[in-house]
């Protein structure tokens, strides 16, 4: 009798995979609703907003880092504790979800936090 060769990870698997989504190695899924961004950031997640200058002074959160999603790649890097999960905001959610792909990318634990900004306020969430 032979012995099959090694199978290749299923289709569903893949799909997870390449979405962040259902990977038990302790990292953080690609999305997160605003309840879950309060609680992560709540344990000391940081929390990164990805909006332009003018939309950062129409309100932001008091803890959130600034830093423009243009400028992730160079500015975040140093403005952030690699050792800590980050939670990205945006308006909607669009340029969350593309930075927190840029962070993973360069080794942070990096979810998007769905809805944006009026997400996280309908949360709960303090806006100054």
């Amino acid at each position: 009798m032979t012995t099959p060769p090694p199978s290749s990870p299923g289709l569903l698997a893949r799909l997870k995979s390449l979405f962040g989504a259902g990977a038990d190695d302790g990292r953080l899924p690609s999305t997160v609703d605003a309840a879950r961004a309060l609680e992560l950031v709540g344990d000391g997640a940081s929390l990164l907003d990805v909006r332009e200058r003018q939309e950062w002074r129409s309100g932001h959160a008091p803890q959130a880092v600034h830093v423009p999603l243009a400028e992730v790649g160079e500015k975040a890097p140093r403005r952030l504790a690699k050792d800590k999960p980050v939670v990205v905001v945006c308006a909607s959610g669009a340029r969350s979800r593309s930075g927190a792909k840029q962070l993973r990318g360069l080794g942070f634990d990096a979810t998007s936090l769905s809805g944006g900004m009026a997400a996280w306020q309908r949360a709960g969430g303090a806006v100054r």
